[in-house]
């Protein structure tokens, strides 16, 4: 069921690549596992799929113990600065970069590994309440802030978009996005780089596409709906 949920998944972003000029390899593919059991991960990893999304640290550094070293790991959910020293060195990527004080303890224990951090820069476009992130205005500042760690680099943006039934209803959010990167992209800030937007998941993820994502974030769209917590991982 996974390899055929993929297969449709992955049909959808080559029509919508096609819709927008776009080429298929612009647009990568995540497949959202949190509350999935590794079994299922192995079987989507055996249908091809590289990049594994997690919401929570614990799960996704008990994953990276348990299965293939080429997956690429991104930290898609908030993010504490308690749980850092847990992630660096095992994730590929972190979507979820809210505050000047998270990536300085990003920084903190990038140089304690001697190693570097990949991030996005996570922007509430829609202004909701329940969501993370700063407001457009704020970003710009935040990421001239972030730019001057040296372990720390900006490669782009990610929203987290609102429910909506109508996917179209979020067109104008990824478009704002879109936007924001290519201004602070004319910024030319050193150690700053806006080539990845993260944005759309299952809902929408396909307007997303049309409006420039280069990373979509689908779970139920290749998983489905059941829920798999209090299953040993």
């Amino acid at each position: 069921m996974i390899r055929e949920h993929l297969e449709q998944t992955r049909q959808n972003i080559d029509r919508a690549c096609r819709r927008a000029g776009r080429g298929t390899q612009e647009v990568g593919l995540i497949a959202v596992s949190k509350t999935k059991p590794v079994p299922l991960l192995q079987e989507a990893y055996e249908a091809g799929v590289r990049d594994f999304g997690e919401n929570r640290v614990q799960e996704l550094v008990e994953k990276y113990e348990a299965l293939p070293k080429d997956i690429r790991w991104h930290m898609i959910g908030h993010l504490q600065r308690n749980k850092v020293k847990y992630l660096v060195g095992k994730v590929y990527l972190i979507h979820s970069v809210d505050s000047l004080r998270l990536a300085r303890e990003l920084q903190r224990e990038a140089e304690k590994r001697q190693t570097e951090v990949n991030i996005l820069v996570e922007v509430n476009v829609a202004g909701e309440k329940s969501k993370f992130g700063g407001s457009r205005e704020e970003t710009l500042q935040l990421v001239r802030e972030i730019a001057l760690l040296p372990s720390v680099h900006i490669q782009g943006l990610m929203t987290v978009a609102p429910y909506v039934e109508d996917p179209e209803a979020n067109r104008v959010i990824f478009a704002n996005l879109r936007q924001l990167a290519v201004d602070i992209k004319q910024e030319n800030i050193d150690n700053v780089n806006m080539h990845v937007l993260s944005m759309g998941m299952t809902g929408d993820y396909q307007v997303a596409v049309e409006e420039g994502a280069t990373y979509v974030r689908v779970g139920t769209g290749i998983f489905g709906n059941r829920s798999y917590e209090g299953e040993t991982i």
